[in-house]
C-alpha cells in the first residue's frame, strides 16, 4: 500500500504575524512550520503504516527551503519526501496548486491513499485536497474525523459534517482530508533523525 501525504510549510503565527508593505505575508521574516492539519495527516498515514507496513511519501509545493518540514516528516517516520519546486509554480492559487500536486502524484505513480490536511493557516481555503481528487478523478472524503478502518482495498472513515456525522467506506485510489483534532502527532524521533539525515529530499521541477 501507497500512501502520499500533501504537506505545507506555513508561517508560525505564535509569535505574531508580520506583513510587507504591500499587505502580503512577510514569510521570511517569520518561523516556519509544518501546517497543524497536515501534521495531524502524516499521523494517520504513520498509524496505517505502524498496522499494515505501507509506504508513506510526504510531498510539497513551495521554495527548496521546505526541505526542513519534510525532514521532520521523515523523522516521525515518512520513507521518502518530494518538494514540487519551480519558479513556474509561483504565485499559485488553489486551481493551479492543486493540480500542480495532482501532476506531481501522478508522477510518483501506484498510490492507493492521499491525505491532506483539511485547510492551512495561511490560506483557509479547505479547498485544495477536494481540488486534487477532482483533477485526477478519484473519489474523496472530506472533514474526516476518524479513520474506522484501512485494509487492503479500501478505507473506512467517519465524516464529521456541519449538521451531521457519517461513515463512509472508500475504494482506492481515493482522498481524505483530515482535522488536526483527529489525533496527536507523535513526536520527531532521534534515531529516524539519525537515519533520514542522509536520505535525500527529492526536487520535481515543472519539467
Amino acid at each position: 500500500m501507497n500512501i502520499v501525504v500533501c504537506i505545507k510549510q506555513v508561517p508560525d503565527t505564535k509569535g505574531g504575524v508580520k506583513f510587507n508593505p504591500d499587505g502580503t505575508l512577510d514569510r521570511a521574516a517569520m518561523l516556519a512550520i509544518m501546517n497543524p492539519d497536515d501534521k495531524a495527516g502524516l499521523e494517520a498515514a504513520l498509524r496505517i503504516k505502524d498496522e499494515t507496513g505501507a509506504k508513506v511519501t510526504v510531498l510539497t509545493m513551495g521554495l527548496p527551503k521546505a526541505d526542513a518540514v519534510l525532514r521532520e516528516a521523515m523523522a516521525m517516520g515518512a520513507d521518502d519526501a518530494i518538494i514540487l519546486s519551480d519558479r513556474k509554480f509561483a504565485g499559485a492559487d488553489v486551481l493551479a496548486t492543486s493540480y500542480a500536486l495532482s501532476q506531481g502524484i501522478t508522477a510518483i505513480g501506484d498510490i492507493d491513499l492521499i491525505i491532506c490536511g483539511k485547510q492551512t493557516t495561511d490560506g483557509d481555503t479547505a479547498q485544495v485536497g477536494p481540488a486534487i481528487a477532482e483533477h485526477l478523478g478519484i473519489p474523496h472524503a472530506a472533514w474526516v474525523s476518524e479513520i474506522v478502518d484501512a485494509d487492503s482495498e479500501s478505507i473506512q472513515v467517519k465524516q464529521d459534517l456541519v449538521s451531521v456525522s457519517q461513515t463512509s467506506k472508500i475504494p482506492y485510489p481515493c482522498l481524505i482530508t483530515v482535522d488536526k483534532d483527529m489525533c496527536v502527532p507523535r513526536l520527531p524521533s532521534y534515531l529516524l533523525q539519525k537515519q533520514s539525515k542522509d536520505r535525500p529530499v527529492k526536487i520535481m521541477t515543472f519539467e
